[in-house]
C-alpha cells in the first residue's frame, strides 16, 4: 500500500450546495485513492457530508451520496414536502439513512479511533448566531448525524432541527455565506484548501424575496435577515477567498463545469457531475501535492 501523506498545516474547506456537491465527492475520492490526509476539515450543509464522507476515507459512501442514493425511494419530493418533510427528506438524508445496516451507513469505527478534528456550521435561528460543532459535541453516531442534518436544513425547502433546546437552520445563513473560512481562521489555520461549488465567474445576486422570508419566519426573525443579508456575506468571503489564493495561502478547487441544479435527481447527471469533478482533481493532482508540500 502506497504511503500516507498526512497534512497537518491546511485546513479542508467544503462549500455546500446540495447536489452540487456531487462534483466535490468526486474530489473527495480522487484525494482518498491519492492518500493524502488533511487532519482538520469543515463542511457546510452538503459540504459537511463530503467532509464526514472524507474525515472516514470513505470512497464508496464520497460517490453513493451524491449519486445513486437521490434514487431513493425516500429521498424526498412534493409529497415529502407537503407533509412536512422536506423536499428533501432530511430525516431519513441525514439520519436514518446513516445508521449501520441503513442505505448510506457511516463508518462510525473509522470515525471513532482519528485523531482528526473537523467542525460542521449551522445558524442558530433563534439567537442568529454561527455555530461551529467540533468532535466535543459528536461524540456518538446520532450526535454526528443530527448536526450534519441541522447544517443541512435549507430554509423553507426542509424542516428546521431542534437540538438541546435550540432550532437550527442551514450553515450557509452564517457569518461567511456558506464558506467557512472563518470557522478555518479561528482554529488558528492560515494556509487552506477549499473546494466551491460554483464556478470562478460566480457572483451571487440578493434572494429578493424579503417580505416572503419576513413572513414566513415571522418566530426567528434572525432567518430572516441572514437570508436578506447572504448574498454580501457570501461573495465577501469568495473575494477574501481568492485574494489568498494570489497570495499563495490558498488552493481553491473550482468547478470547471457549469454545476447542476440544488435538486438533481436524474442518475446520469449526477453521475456526469461526479466524474467530471474526480477528472478534474486528477489533472489538478500535482498542483494539489506541490500546494500541500507533498513530494
Amino acid at each position: 500500500m502506497s504511503t500516507e501523506h498526512v497534512v497537518a498545516d491546511t485546513a479542508l474547506v467544503f462549500e455546500g450546495g446540495a447536489m452540487r456537491g456531487s462534483h466535490s465527492a468526486g474530489l473527495v475520492v480522487a484525494l482518498i485513492e491519492a492518500r493524502i490526509r488533511m487532519t482538520w476539515m469543515v463542511g457546510i450543509s452538503a459540504g459537511a457530508t463530503n467532509a464526514s464522507n472524507y474525515f472516514t476515507r470513505d470512497a464508496w459512501r464520497a460517490h453513493a451520496s451524491f449519486t445513486t442514493f437521490a434514487q431513493e425511494p425516500n429521498f424526498g419530493g412534493w409529497r415529502t414536502f407537503v407533509r412536512g418533510k422536506g423536499i428533501f427528506n432530511s430525516q431519513f438524508i441525514y439520519q436514518e439513512s446513516g445508521l449501520p445496516d441503513n442505505v448510506l451507513p457511516f463508518d462510525w469505527q473509522t470515525y471513532e479511533d482519528s485523531s482528526d478534528q473537523w467542525r460542521i456550521g449551522a445558524f442558530d435561528a433563534g439567537t442568529g448566531e454561527t455555530v461551529y460543532w467540533g468532535r466535543d459535541e459528536m461524540k456518538t453516531l446520532p450526535d454526528l448525524l443530527a448536526r450534519v442534518q441541522a447544517s443541512a436544513s435549507m430554509p423553507v425547502l426542509m424542516p428546521p432541527v431542534h437540538l438541546d433546546g435550540h432550532v437550527y437552520v442551514d450553515g450557509a445563513l452564517g457569518t461567511s455565506g456558506g464558506i467557512a473560512l472563518d470557522a478555518a481562521q479561528a482554529d488558528g489555520y492560515d494556509k487552506f484548501f477549499v473546494v466551491l461549488t460554483q464556478p470562478r465567474s460566480y457572483v451571487k445576486e440578493p434572494e429578493g424575496k424579503d417580505l416572503f422570508f419576513k413572513t414566513y419566519y415571522r418566530k426567528y426573525p434572525a432567518v430572516a435577515e441572514a437570508l436578506r443579508t447572504r448574498a454580501a456575506r457570501y461573495n465577501r468571503t469568495r473575494e477574501e477567498l481568492f485574494e489568498l489564493e494570489k497570495a499563495g495561502r490558498a488552493y481553491v478547487f473550482v468547478p470547471e463545469i457549469e454545476p447542476v441544479g440544488n435538486g438533481e435527481r436524474r442518475l446520469p447527471v449526477l453521475e456526469a457531475s461526479y466524474r467530471a469533478g474526480y477528472e478534474q482533481a486528477q489533472r489538478e493532482l500535482p498542483a494539489i501535492r506541490e500546494f500541500l508540500g507533498i513530494s
